[in-house]
């Protein structure tokens, strides 16, 4: 039992980390004056590795972005534990996302995807003080 928990803690502080970092590549994106569609990646990655974080001291997986994020929605946002702001911006990110990687001739601009970076900077912090309230880290 002790070394599954060893285990969970270490996964979800490397979930932690993977947000992180994928939020400071979006920042540089964006300060590079590169692609919106890949700010919006990084923002959106740092977003879903936060949630991943979350997932792992639960009895759930999915393999599919969409359920992850209904899970989150269902368990987390409506449970009250994550502000509902910060649930709207991870679906609106979602949604932005999808469509600049998987529409055809979608134009994103830097202040469409700009206020993303600090939703997912947001989402880090609560998902940190949730795992720490809740004993995980």
């Amino acid at each position: 039992m002790i070394e599954e928990a060893k285990r969970q803690l270490e996964l979800a502080l490397y979930r932690i980390q993977q947000a992180e970092e994928s939020l400071d590549e979006a920042r540089y994106l964006l300060a590079g004056n590169k692609s919106p569609r890949s700010v919006i990646n990084r923002a959106y990655y740092s977003m879903f590795y936060s949630i991943l974080a979350l997932l792992i001291f639960e009895p759930y997986s999915s393999s599919k972005h969409s359920g992850v994020l209904s899970y989150f929605n269902r368990h987390f946002i409506k449970g009250g534990m994550i502000p509902k702001d910060i649930g709207r911006a991870v679906n609106k990110a979602f949604d932005i996302r999808q469509r600049g990687d998987y529409r055809e001739q979608i134009s994103l601009n830097p202040n469409q995807v700009e206020p993303f970076i600090d939703w997912a900077e947001k989402l880090i912090e609560s998902v940190r003080d949730l795992l720490k309230s809740c004993g995980h880290i």
